[in-house]
């Protein structure tokens, strides 16, 4: 049998595994954790196929780096079950280059986290194999059942497959959507810390992965993060088995009603916070399919309930001309720096337009990449607030000539998500990219792959230019809703199964895919309000509705 790995073609007997053929890499293959294996991720244990074009996955990778969360995760798993067994473990979300985790039941003591971080540490240095079985579903249920892991038997009778997947690390069984780590030994850097009520498991850093990710304390997101779990026991609903029962039960209509009424309350606190602030400016900022115009539009509609008349000044505006926005090292341009903003002209606008004076607004023309010649008259009246939308309305630098006390900065992101159970989260990442591709295809006209083939350079300009300044914001709204995801499947799920293997985002489809799996498919979208977040990307949102 020939195939080919990293690019060299090589020979193998036919029992071979893809661990078993790295020695004969260059380099060693001594940082892999997997292999992508014509567009399919595959354990380093799994056989090695006929006739396979494969390369090795590393933390340089997305599915590399994703292998070693859900190892390391499992790592931690057996480490709190050995100290404390029968305690339950929450993985709740991402906390920067990290995951926040919850023990229900336990006091978190510097004490405790030393002493998981220890046996952590043992069974990394033990080099444990993690072993990938495969049993059937009743198996599978017998086994969550019998150690009281009901969270999984729920979520499992969802899952139509008569095969399921388990992991093995010295006798405890789990389940993880995603493929692991063959060995405890390759998880090695890793960092423990007590946090909030709970524990910080920190990740390599990305830019370094021989250490541990510097520790950043942001407050603000973790009360936003703390927010959510309160509106999650308010729903009575902790994960997507509890989500499955009200759509099989036909009790998602109220369920959608008290998640818009949440929303709602949050924008009107938001308002309040405005108003109370003295500020003139309100400055909206988010990564790509938050619904920052939505949100937008009802924070307007929320000011002039309190009598005020807030007016909108588009950024696209303020484009420079395409061939006046400096290059990239490799002469490409980044249409996301702030850089490609007049941000001298805007600042200039903000300064006379707030000292109650008329400015001159230009239009810019995306089709010819140039600014027009004509402009139009801009003015707000006294007290009258102006709403800015857009990447980088956290960056001071956009709007420098108004005083920080006339500035008031929200931050908005689905920050949180519905996770399927006690231990696999649905990444808010991936959900973003759920509401991308079906918004970018509704009304677009955009397939699928070719918003995937853009997501990563959105994900690059995101961590560049809005997460470095999410802390600076006065406000967070997290605008996921806990009953999205079965609307957002209808749409999404016959998209990415047509995704076939011969894509370069077959990968990416495949993970969507999986999760998508265990979610229930709703068809209540009459309860969903025209005002809705989820409207931005599904359609019938009232904003976009021309007056009768």
């Amino acid at each position: 049998m020939y195939l080919k790995l990293n690019g060299i073609e090589m020979s193998c007997a036919g029992e071979e595994r893809w661990g078993d053929l790295l020695e004969r890499l260059p380099e060693g293959g001594a940082d892999a954790l997997g292999v992508s294996v014509q567009g399919r991720t595959e354990s380093l244990n799994a056989r090695v196929e006929e006739y396979a074009f494969a390369r090795t996955l590393t933390y340089a990778d997305e599915e590399g780096r994703r292998i070693y969360e859900r190892s390391l995760q499992f790592i931690f798993l057996t480490a709190v079950h050995r100290l404390y067994p029968g305690e339950r473990v929450r993985i709740r979300h991402s906390f920067v280059q990290g995951l926040f985790i919850d023990l229900p039941g336990m006091e978190v003591t510097k004490a405790l986290v030393e002493q998981v971080k220890a046996e952590m540490r043992a069974i990394v240095d033990a080099d444990l194999p993690i072993e990938r079985l495969s049993v059937s579903t009743e198996d599978a249920q017998d086994y969550f059942a019998r150690t009281g892991q009901t969270d999984r038997l729920r979520i499992l009778g969802y899952r139509k497959f008569k095969h399921f997947t388990l992991y093995r690390i010295d006798g405890l069984e789990d389940y993880f959507y995603g493929e692991m780590a063959p060995r405890t030994g390759l998880i090695g850097v890793f960092d423990l810390r007590a946090y909030g009520e709970g524990i910080l498991l920190q990740m390599p850093d990305g830019s370094d992965p021989g250490k541990p990710a510097r520790f950043v304390d942001l407050p603000h997101l973790l009360h936003t993060y703390t927010e959510a779990a309160q509106w999650h026991a308010i729903l009575n609903c902790e994960n997507a088995a509890d989500l499955n029962d009200m759509i099989v039960n036909r009790r998602l209509r109220e369920f959608i009603r008290v998640n818009e009424a949440l929303q709602e309350r949050k924008i009107e606190q938001i308002a309040d916070q405005f108003i109370a602030s003295g500020a003139r400016l309100l400055l909206i900022a988010g990564p790509s399919s938050s619904g920052k115009t939505t949100f937008s539009h009802r924070m307007s509609i929320a000011l002039r309930v309190h009598g005020l008349r807030p007016v909108k000044i588009s950024l696209d505006d303020y484009y420079l001309d395409r061939d006046k926005i400096p290059l990239e090292p490799d002469g490409s341009i980044d249409l996301e720096r702030i850089e490609t903003l007049d941000i001298e002209l805007l600042c200039d606008h903000l300064a006379r337009l707030l000292a109650g004076e008329t400015v001159n607004v230009p239009e810019f023309d995306f089709k010819s990449g140039k600014r027009c010649e004509t402009t139009h008259a801009f003015s707000v009246e006294l007290g009258q607030p102006i709403i800015i939308e857009g990447i980088h309305g956290l960056n001071d630098r956009l709007t420098a000539s108004v005083p920080a006390d006339m500035k008031f900065k929200v931050y908005i992101s689905p920050l949180t998500m519905l996770n399927l159970d006690d231990h696999n989260r649905i990444r808010t990442t991936d959900a973003r990219l759920l509401r991308r591709i079906v918004r970018d295809n509704l009304f677009r006209g955009t397939a699928p792959e070719d918003t995937m083939a853009m997501w990563a350079s959105v994900r690059r300009g995101e961590e560049k230019y809005i997460f470095p300044f999410q802390e600076k914001a006065d406000a967070m709204f997290n605008s996921a809703l806990t009953y999205e995801l079965p609307i957002m499947k209808k749409y999404a799920y016959p998209q990415l199964l047509a995704v076939t293997p011969e894509s370069p985002y077959y990968t990416l489809a495949r993970r969507l895919v999986k999760f998508l799996n265990y979610i229930q498919t709703a068809d209540v979208e009459d309860e969903i309000p025209v005002n809705s977040i989820l409207r931005e990307f599904i359609g019938g949102c009232c904003f976009y509705k021309a007056e009768d």
